[in-house]
């Protein structure tokens, strides 16, 4: 897995946004879980994961974006996921897998790092 890590600044509102591309499984998701803790503690509590070429995830890495989700709410922060209908090949595997367990309600999706960084965009429906 590859996560890289951008800010994006003033007029997006301060936004992080972590690009994850790979596989995000047991032996991973441990450094999805420190990344998002590391721009946490940096300050950054506006967090887009963008997940649109991470072509596979088991329970941890679902467990890693419910923590996510649950760290970003206790700082009074903000979460976005980017998990495209249509991504890492033929489909979001992301978005198919957090369907399957009934958890995609939780998170407010958006189809492209653009959309999940405006204000006037609304998310994608469940």
């Amino acid at each position: 897995m590859v996560v890289t890590f951008n800010v994006t600044g003033g007029e997006q509102g301060g936004w992080a946004v972590l690009h994850v591309s790979g596989e995000l499984d047991l032996v991973t998701s441990p450094v999805l879980r420190q990344r998002v803790h590391d721009v946490v503690a940096e300050g950054n509590h506006c967090l887009v994961l963008d997940l649109s070429e991470v072509f596979f995830c088991d329970s941890s890495g679902v467990g890693v974006l419910i923590a996510a989700r649950r760290l970003i709410r206790s700082c009074q922060g903000r979460l976005r996921l980017v998990l495209p209908a249509r991504g890492a090949a033929d489909g979001s595997h992301v978005n198919r897998v957090l369907g399957a367990l009934g958890v995609r309600r939780l998170f407010d999706v958006y189809g492209d790092v653009d959309a999940a960084l405006g204000d006037e965009g609304e998310p994608l429906s469940a």
